[in-house]
């Protein structure tokens, strides 16, 4: 179990990623004089390395020494895909309740759905519970990709001026299917599943070599977001952060754990996958949720708030959930 070194290392690391992004793009002399257009070609080649080169090469290798005796970890990958859409139905039926616009419904349900699982969800999780519990997160998120481009931005489209203009359902799955972040990703997957199947050992020193990739992932995801940090008009907007915050730190991780522990995961591993799915579920508002808005003229200082708050909120949920998990 981590210790309190642990906790300020995981958030120090995360304030230090989107720092380095936002001071570099907007402090440093450097960073100033690069255009949007080279500033975003950075930030794609740090989010490349991370997604294509450093979380494949750590989430296989955590995947290849996890333990599969118990079927019920099979369950992880529909307890996550029920906590992304909770959230988003969850966040729907607020914003009718808050009374907000067409396009203020399709932010406020995309922030609410898309968890940041993977760059503040890995490290979390790492720190929290070690690198047997990030082997278990590939599981988990499993369908996050479809539901997110197969569902979510649809439904973010379908709230816009731009409804007129639908893609297949066809279209959707192909294209979600073909692209390189999600073959890489399941590939990574399918390769640590086989050699854990097989029964080849990993090698000693891959436990070390995690200790070391997982954070690096983490910055450099978080300082690519850092770049486009824009605080706008956030002031406006506290009050829907604060209702994306509750259902986030709050509906979605009591809904899972209550429906994990039903599922049994509780008596997997000393608790270990209902553990995990606790921690993700309480991640904040994923960067991805930031894309619809500006794809699809939606508000975007919504989402820029809903986004910062929740993930400012990491410093209080951090240590909740240590003590909670404790």
């Amino acid at each position: 179990m981590a210790g309190i070194g642990d906790i300020l290392f995981s958030l120090g690391l995360i304030a230090t990623g989107l720092s380095l992004g936002y001071l570099y793009r907007n402090k440093c002399p450097h960073g100033i004089r690069r255009s949007e257009d080279e500033i975003n070609r950075l930030r794609k080649r740090l989010q490349v390395s991370a997604l294509l080169f450093v979380n494949p090469i750590a989430f296989g290798g955590a995947i290849w020494a996890l333990n599969l005796s118990d079927i019920r970890i099979l369950a992880l990958p529909f307890l996550g895909a029920f906590a992304i859409i909770l959230g988003g139905v969850l966040a729907y039926i607020a914003a009718r309740a808050l009374r907000l616009s067409r396009k203020q419904t399709g932010v406020l349900v995309t922030c609410g759905s898309f968890t940041n699982i993977g760059s503040i969800g890995s490290l979390v999780t790492f720190i929290l519970l070690g690198e047997q519990a990030v082997a278990l997160m590939p599981f988990y998120k499993l369908f996050e990709t479809f539901l997110y481009y197969g569902v979510g931005f649809p439904f973010a489209k379908s709230m816009s001026d731009l409804f007129s203009e639908q893609e297949s359902v066809i279209d959707r799955v192909v294209s979600v299917l073909t692209d390189k972040f999600v073959f890489v990703s399941v590939s990574s997957i399918a390769v640590g599943l086989g050699l854990n199947l097989i029964g080849y050992p990993r090698p000693a020193f891959y436990s070390t070599l995690n200790s070391f990739l997982i954070p690096l992932g983490t910055l450099l995801l978080l300082s690519s977001i850092g770049m486009a940090m824009r605080f706008g008009r956030m002031s406006g907007f506290l009050r829907e952060a604060g209702v994306v915050s509750l259902i986030k730190f709050i509906a979605v991780p009591g809904s899972v754990y209550l429906v994990g522990s039903v599922l049994g995961l509780g008596m997997v591993d000393g608790g270990l996958p209902l553990k995990v799915s606790v921690v993700l579920a309480s991640m904040p508002v994923a960067f991805t949720a930031m894309v619809p808005p500006t794809l699809y003229d939606l508000d975007v200082d919504l989402a820029n708030t809903a986004w910062f708050v929740t993930t400012a909120l990491m410093s209080l949920t951090v240590p909740a959930l240590w003590i909670i998990l404790g």
